[in-house]
């Protein structure tokens, strides 16, 4: 994972939350334990590559747990850990500040002035 250089505790968090996936994945084990490949139903356009990646950052991070059972095929579960329950108040102001912007009538363009994004740097 990314370093903290600025030192602040939000870039902190956001180095283990932050991305398109993470927090997402928090909320769909908000509910219980899942396995691998409801995980992929829950989130049809992430490749298994990046699923498995993410569900191994967030097990490095201590947010998740992952239990193999001695079955044949073995079955693998992914459930929150006490640190990862910890993020339920986070997933409901951000699933509650989803809500807003989706009701607010913005259009595209409007969008990136309202999120602060400048269309006209180059990458």
């Amino acid at each position: 994972m990314k370093k903290n250089v600025s030192g602040c505790s939000i870039e902190e968090a956001m180095r283990l939350i932050g991305g398109r996936w993470r927090l997402l994945l928090v909320s769909y084990l908000l509910d219980g334990s899942k396995r691998f490949n409801a995980l992929r139903r829950d989130l049809p356009q992430i490749s298994q590559r990046v699923l498995t990646l993410e569900l191994r950052a967030l097990e490095q991070a201590g947010l998740i747990e992952r239990t193999v059972y001695p079955e044949v095929p073995p079955r693998v579960e992914y459930c929150l850990s006490a640190e990862g329950e910890r993020l339920r108040p986070v997933v409901e102001v951000v699933k509650a500040f989803g809500l807003w912007l989706k009701a607010r009538p913005m259009h595209e363009a409007s969008i990136s002035e309202y999120l602060d994004i400048d269309d006209t740097t180059e990458t």
